[in-house]
């Protein structure tokens, strides 16, 4: 484990350093903030002991850059001058913890475990996450998927707002996921709103929640998907079939950070990044008067198309062989394969349904075709 103190006084970075060295740790010093900012930017370390009275750069404008980088470890602030105040400030602002000098040896050597305890339930999280995710991701390596990809790694670190366009069973969910687990929000919840599954009279109740006996059918407080995805990612799928009621709503959260069930008059503050997507033309239903042009310009910081499978034919012999690996996985048979001349039969048809038919017409053949599917059974079962 690597551990960097900070802190402009020579005798505690020397003390910690030996202290810590002693006990197993591998530990560099910087004096001031700009020394400890191009140490981070050269090396890993998992947990930092900084100072926040330094000349210069003050330990919390270290803390506030290291955050909102998403510098991954845990940051410790030391003070000889702490009060509650500046204890909870510095937890705002994504301090791991906050200790006040003189430096006392156990306290320190317990706020590391715990930390390295922590860090070590994030990574468990992690991995356990792309267990689940696992079998849900993007399949392709042409140039149009690799433009999304692009996007997603600038994007995907930051908390702007994305609208995801494009045909029904193009893969918008799948873009979605991406940029929620390539971003500082990864191990914070996760939230998926079908929009056009939900009855207009209840996307309200379900988005913002309600209070116990505001409607008729409302037995106990509920709490709204927007609650629910604090501090994490809130995907709302199909957002052009939401009522222009709810899109009023969530413009207000959008501006303002805070919402009100239905029922309540109190604000309740939200700090949530919104994914959106729509099979729609946003646009065309603006001037039809079926979404609101404010609504539109908050969600659509970024614009992320994704391709129809007609637009990425290139893409078909992966998908094919990924799908395969899967379904064959999933029923518990043997890996079965796809003729050449099968491959090639398939990248000449054309796929309305985009990559969501083509899962289901693999399926098929590997249900209905020979070992290996060939071109006559492609021809024979296809379509449906």
């Amino acid at each position: 484990m690597k551990i960097l103190v900070v802190d402009d006084e020579k005798s505690i970075r020397n003390s910690l350093r030996e202290i810590l060295s002693d006990e197993g740790y591998e530990v560099d010093v910087a004096e001031d903030g700009p020394i400890a900012l191009k140490m981070t930017a050269d090396e890993k370390y998992d947990i930092i002991f900084c100072d926040i009275k330094m000349p210069g750069m003050d330990g919390t404008e270290v803390l506030s850059t290291l955050a909102g980088s998403g510098y991954d470890a845990a940051i410790i602030m030391i003070s000889g001058h702490g009060d509650i105040d500046t204890a909870v400030d510095c937890i705002k602002k994504g301090a791991y913890d906050f200790i006040q000098k003189p430096l006392d040896l156990n306290r320190i050597l317990i706020t590391i475990k715990n930390a390295t305890d922590k860090t070590k339930l994030v990574q468990e999280t992690k991995t356990l996450k792309k267990k689940v995710y696992g079998g849900q991701h993007m399949v392709g390596s042409s140039a149009a998927l690799q433009h999304i990809r692009d996007i997603i790694s600038k994007v995907a670190a930051t908390d702007a707002r994305v609208l995801i366009e494009g045909a029904n069973g193009t893969g918008k969910e799948l873009v979605a996921r991406s940029l929620y687990q390539e971003s500082d929000r990864a191990n914070m919840p996760y939230i998926e709103v079908n929009c056009a599954a939900i009855p207009s009279e209840l996307i309200e109740s379900e988005l913002f929640g309600h209070e116990k006996g505001s409607f008729t059918s409302a037995i106990k407080q509920h709490k709204g998907k927007f609650e629910q995805a604090d501090g994490g990612t809130l995907f709302l799928d199909e957002i052009g079939d939401m009522s222009l009621a709810a899109q009023a709503k969530v413009l207000r959260v959008l501006q303002e950070k805070k919402l009100s069930r239905v029922g309540s008059d109190k604000d309740i503050e939200v700090n949530v990044r919104v994914i959106a997507a729509t099979n729609k033309d946003l646009k065309a239903e603006i001037e039809k008067g079926n979404f609101r042009e404010d609504l539109y310009h908050r969600l659509s910081v970024i614009i992320i198309r994704v391709p129809t499978l007609d637009e990425r034919k290139e893409d078909i012999p992966e998908l094919v062989q990924y799908f395969t690996a899967q379904i064959c996985a999933e029923s518990g048979k043997p890996l079965r394969t796809f003729s050449p001349e099968a491959v090639k039969a398939l990248q000449a048809k054309s796929w309305p349904g985009n990559i969501r038919e083509l899962r289901n017409v693999v399926e098929r053949l590997l249900i209905l075709g020979n070992e290996p599917v060939t071109a006559k059974d492609v021809s024979d079962y296809a379509s449906a």
